[in-house]
């Protein structure tokens, strides 16, 4: 079987991707709050709500974010891609199912 008609490998190698680049936007995501708490306390002694303000209006916070954004967008694109190969494998297996079909039918 040549390498572009090797659907499953394919699905594979796409799978391995997806929960690569699910996992990085899952880290990212749930440390959130600690990235904001060690910003605030970087601040020093101040009301929480005034540290919270301060890092939130802050452009590294915003980088932050922006780095969140991205890697959830990468890991949706990845899971896009995955359920396009697997759609071509079934498309694919269909397609042998229905030659199969015919030749019997030749018989």
């Amino acid at each position: 079987m040549d390498e572009e008609n090797n659907w499953p490998e394919r699905y594979r190698l796409a799978g391995e991707d997806w929960a690569e680049k699910e996992a990085a936007a899952s880290i990212l995501e749930d440390t959130k709050g600690s990235v904001m708490a060690q910003r605030q306390t970087a601040l020093g002694e101040m009301p929480v709500n005034r540290a919270e303000q301060i890092v939130k209006a802050s452009l590294d916070w915003v980088q932050h974010l922006e780095k969140i954004a991205e890697a959830r967008k990468a890991a949706n694109l990845a899971k896009v891609h995955l359920e396009v190969i697997k759609m071509h494998y079934m498309k694919e297996q269909s397609y042998q199912a229905t030659r199969r079909a015919e030749i019997r039918m030749l018989e």
